[in-house]
């Protein structure tokens, strides 16, 4: 293409992985795309790829000044860069080029509190500012990823064709749209990896019990994971696992490289930031908390070592039919992946309401259905379901998963009983099973732990008998508290 400059339609800045690939797709669209960085090479080597993948219109730029100068009025810009201080640095490097109505999108895995704070101080200067989810790692990025973007309307118009024409395509068009306000993209892209934390851990409880219980070789497990891909539980996590557990050792050449990886799990974030949102939102996530502590564990890799020669489990294993085991498993795990899309989806739900985001949960489901990790054939009936009541206060209500849920959780009891009798840990099946339970009880046993709060700090509470707060006067020394209303006033949950 020619070097023209104000001849590019859309500017990427940040040209690690992600960064260079989305940069190639918009190039394979015909959009006419110029990148930057910091590093030199990398824009070379860019351009080079963008040459031998079909000389893409895409070309280099050799600082943030040349970079915005070959960009169209208004210009918009795709930062692909480390959250954080990398991001602000950047915005201050470019922005000081960039004119009253061009945009900034961040692409990055960012705090959703940065991005408002980065949408209001580029809005004093008439800059518009949006925060984009993007998920679907290198291959998505390239071929397609999910979309998630929030920002204002103006903004994310701006973007919208380039976005509808990247975006990974399903039957019902692109996994992409508007999502809402500013945070809003970026909060959906939060929960989506939150999501996916729990999906990961939920499968490799499976695999351990395949493992550990069942005994199964590496390649009958890969069998079985491509067997569970033809049908419900179709999902890239299960295809990419039967592909990893029937991976040859690339480095030895001997037995698999599974089996060489050790047992420690990285984090980069955005599952502790699930987690303390719903903590904030008040909303019950222990599929995905579970998944996070098991992270937690993981990393006490030395602790673990040493605690394996001191601590002891079942010396007995129940005797229980393998072929029964394998199915009990496929519908426990179908069970509990309900469950943490019920809580992701629960907690956006929540934080749309509080900050007036207005988000369309079944659009997230849309958006979810291709290019991301998470992308699930389970998906379509929860798209499904949000379509037919936006209102539904929980996924497990709506009458089809009802009627699922209900008719495997004795598959669901069976495994989690099965992994204590053995001593296999299994924390997020178990600790989806337990929601599940939780939720579908009229009562709980709250009534005491609200009594011994009343007791020890005369917290109040309330009776199924009458209106208003209460206080007993539990032994002698227990006194008159006063005025029982400006008691109970910090006591209203967020429900």
């Amino acid at each position: 293409m020619s070097d023209d400059l104000h001849s590019c339609d859309v500017g990427l800045y940040g040209l690690a992985v992600m960064g260079q690939n989305f940069a190639l797709n918009m190039a394979s669209h015909d959009f006419k795309v110029v990148v930057g960085n910091r590093s030199p090479s990398k824009v070379s080597l860019t351009v080079e790829r963008a040459k031998a993948e079909g000389n893409l219109p895409l070309i280099g730029s050799t600082s943030a000044e040349d970079f915005v100068g070959k960009l169209k009025s208004p210009r918009k810009i795709i930062l692909l860069v480390m959250a954080g201080k990398p991001v602000d640095d950047t915005i201050a490097a470019l922005s000081e080029y960039l004119e009253p109505g061009d945009l900034i999108v961040d692409g990055g895995n960012e705090w959703y509190p940065n991005s408002i704070r980065r949408a209001e101080e580029l809005e004093k200067r008439g800059i518009l500012f949006m925060g984009m989810g993007i998920s679907g790692g290198e291959e998505g990025a390239r071929n397609g990823p999910s979309l998630m973007p929030g920002g204002k309307k103006k903004a994310y118009d701006l973007m919208e064709p380039i976005l509808l024409k990247c975006a990974a395509q399903v039957d019902d068009g692109a996994c992409t749209g508007y999502i809402g306000p500013i945070g809003s993209g970026n909060y959906v892209k939060m929960i989506h990896n939150g999501i996916e934390y729990g999906d990961m851990q939920l499968i490799a409880e499976v695999y351990d019990c395949l493992r550990r219980i069942v005994g199964m070789s590496n390649e009958d497990m890969s069998r079985q994971f491509t067997k569970w891909n033809l049908a419900d539980l179709s999902s890239y996590l299960i295809e990419i696992t039967a592909k990893i557990l029937n991976k040859t050792d690339d480095v030895t050449g001997k037995g698999y490289v599974v089996d060489y990886v050790l047992d420690k799990t990285g984090m980069k974030g955005t599952g502790r930031w699930t987690v303390q949102e719903a903590a904030e939102q008040s909303v019950a996530a222990p599929t995905i908390t579970a998944s996070l502590d098991a992270r937690y564990i993981s990393g006490r890799k030395s602790e673990r070592v040493i605690a394996s020669k001191i601590l002891t489990g079942p010396t007995e294993s129940p005797n229980v039919s393998k072929p029964q085991i394998i199915t009990d498993l496929g519908e426990a795990l179908y069970c509990a992946k309900v469950c943490s899309y019920a809580q992701g989806l629960g907690i956006i739900k929540a934080a749309s309401d509080a900050n007036e985001w207005n988000v369309d949960l079944s659009r997230c489901a849309k958006m979810w259905k291709g290019g991301c990790i998470i992308r699930a054939k389970l998906l379509d009936k929860i798209q499904n379901a949000l379509k037919k009541d936006p209102d539904l206060p929980n996924l497990m209500l709506d009458p089809d998963f009802a009627r699922e849920l209900n008719e495997k959780q004795m598959s669901w009891r069976r495994i989690v009983t099965l992994c204590v009798a053995s001593g296999i840990a299994c924390p997020s099946l178990s600790a989806s099973l337990s929601y599940f339970d939780s939720y579908r009880r009229e009562n709980l046993p709250a009534n005491l732990t609200q009594a011994q709060r009343d007791f020890f700090g005369g917290h109040t509470y309330e009776r199924i008998d009458k209106e208003g707060p209460f206080h007993c006067a539990w032994t002698k020394k227990h006194k008159e508290i006063g005025d029982l209303a400006s008691r109970s006033a910090g006591e209203q949950s967020r429900l």
